[in-house]
């Protein structure tokens, strides 16, 4: 099966591309670095020519709102029309959890725009909405919440997955056909957002959960948990760390 990953070089595009051709898959990586501009639209044709299926995991640089949804909603109709013209079969999007009841991201409402573009696109689709990443918390949330040597996270659950994992899940709906629809996956347990940050901060830095918003917004303590029926990783917490 040929498939094309858009936004190969990223951090989730990297472990898919290996883990797709670890299954015998025949990869294709588009990134604006191999000469694939999603949202311009450059080299879009060439890349897509014979594939059976695109699974899209790109991420804009600007996280402003007006650039954020512009980059997500014409890089998603720009996919789906080379897609109808390619023949592509299957069209996968990475998406997050809970657009919805976190629609007071900003963020998060650039990429409803992305699934709404995707659904329009007019090629047999999945929507794969993960949880956030184990990763993500080190890397992204801690040092957005630190303040000195005081981290303060918003009082939230949330049930994390391993990057590894996610590719792996990712991988297996692209040897599926479409659901025309939505899948949810997230990690196999549950965590409080304070209590992961206080395992994963740094020594010396003082993890608190004072109600301070999740990236300025005010969201439901339950936005971030995957629905029943979610598929799931196997990964655990302290694996991960370990």
């Amino acid at each position: 099966m040929k498939v094309v990953v858009v936004g190969a070089t990223g951090q989730t595009g990297r472990l898919l591309v290996d883990a797709l051709r670890a299954r015998g898959h025949e990869v294709v990586p588009a990134a604006r670095s191999t000469g694939v501009d999603a949202f311009t639209g450059a080299g879009l044709k060439e890349a897509l020519t014979g594939a059976d299926v695109v699974v899209d995991v790109t991420n804009p640089v600007s996280r402003e709102e007006e650039a954020t949804t512009g980059f997500f909603r014409t890089s998603a109709e720009n996919l789906t029309a080379a897609g109808r013209e390619a023949g592509v079969g299957h069209h996968v999007v990475l998406s997050i959890v809970g657009l919805e009841r976190g629609s007071a991201l900003p963020y998060y409402r650039a990429k409803l725009a992305q699934e709404a573009a995707v659904r329009a696109g007019g090629v047999p689709y999945t929507i794969v909405r993960a949880t956030q990443f184990f990763e993500f918390i080190p890397d992204v949330l801690i040092p957005a919440n630190t303040d000195g040597d005081v981290v303060r996270l918003a009082p939230l659950r949330m049930q994390p997955i391993a990057l590894s994992d996610l590719a792996g899940i990712l991988v297996e709906i692209a040897e599926s056909a479409p659901a025309d629809g939505t899948v949810e996956v997230a990690g196999p347990h549950e965590l409080l957002l304070d209590e992961a940050g206080r395992r994963l901060a740094a020594p010396g830095q003082r993890v608190t959960s004072d109600g301070k918003p999740y990236f300025g917004a005010d969201i439901p303590v339950d936005a971030l948990l995957p629905g029943p029926g979610a598929r799931l990783g196997t990964t655990t917490f302290a694996e991960w760390r370990a």
